[in-house]
């Protein structure tokens, strides 16, 4: 009897590094649930892209699911959805996230802000982890042994431990969010379900766009050992190897798709 299709959740999928995460797992033959918070034009322009880069008559699907991961009730529609639509879930990315509105000094800066990151980069994939390994353990339970290896994958950002002192509730939800991947790879390690860490560093999107110039003058200096603007591809390669199961042997592993930001140089 022939594999199910392989088929991926990625949360904040509509632009940047999520889109460019979902394209990749389109290329390599996956079906992908888009996951948007507002913007259902991008969503669908991802859609589109998406379905341009799928293998001719690969049978994948990509549909577009709306939902606030930082509000439980949009969570719980979301999951709900997804599982009807893809019965067979091979693996969730976390890629969803915000940054401040504003960027504000650590002295001056205000809950409000502190208090949206925390809901939504740390919040929301917590939670949304926990209910689709929940939806994985339930299946497995009556799988061949074997026969099903979900994964989950959570992006998080070299901020996880560099400190930036004019968006400390950015640096400080992205820490946290890093803890989630140890802990659900050692809770869930028995069942067969494999998590992973994925640090971009400088990615140009969106984001970013605001401080181009500040960066590329810092790449340019040798911020980076690799002298370049990474890139959503470069994330969604990186995903791509963890989902076609290059890893099978580890778990809780962090890698780092910075342009060797991360090593220490003299």
């Amino acid at each position: 009897m022939p594999n199910p299709l392989r088929t991926a959740l990625v949360t904040g999928a509509s632009r940047g590094i999520g889109r460019g995460i979902a394209i990749q797992l389109a290329r390599a033959g996956f079906g992908v649930a888009i996951n948007y918070a507002g913007n259902q034009a991008a969503a669908t322009e991802c859609q589109k892209l998406c379905e341009k880069a799928s293998p001719k008559n690969s049978g994948a699907r990509f549909d577009i699911f709306q939902a606030d991961i930082s509000i439980p009730a949009d969570r719980r529609r979301m999951v709900a959805k997804v599982t009807r639509a893809f019965p067979r879930l091979d693996l969730l990315v976390n890629n969803a996230g915000v940054a401040p509105s504003v960027r504000a000094d650590i002295l001056d800066a205000g809950e409000e802000s502190f208090d949206r990151l925390i809901a939504i980069n740390v919040k929301g994939p917590y939670f949304l982890t926990q209910a689709i390994a929940n939806h994985w353990i339930g299946i497995l339970k009556k799988e061949k042994p074997g026969s099903f290896r979900p994964q989950i994958v959570t992006i998080s950002s070299i901020s996880a431990y560099t400190a930036s002192v004019n968006r400390g509730d950015y640096c400080v939800s992205k820490a946290a969010l890093s803890m989630l991947t140890p802990l659900y790879a050692a809770r869930l390690a028995e069942y067969g379900i494999h998590a992973f860490e994925i640090r971009p560093g400088v990615i140009a999107t969106d984001m970013t766009g605001p401080v181009k110039e500040k960066y590329d003058r810092l790449i340019a200096g040798g911020l980076t050992p690799i002298p370049r603007w990474g890139t959503p591809e470069d994330v969604g390669r990186a995903v791509s190897a963890i989902a076609e199961n290059r890893f099978p042997f580890s778990t809780g592993e962090v890698i780092n798709v910075d342009g060797g930001f991360h090593m220490r140089r003299l």
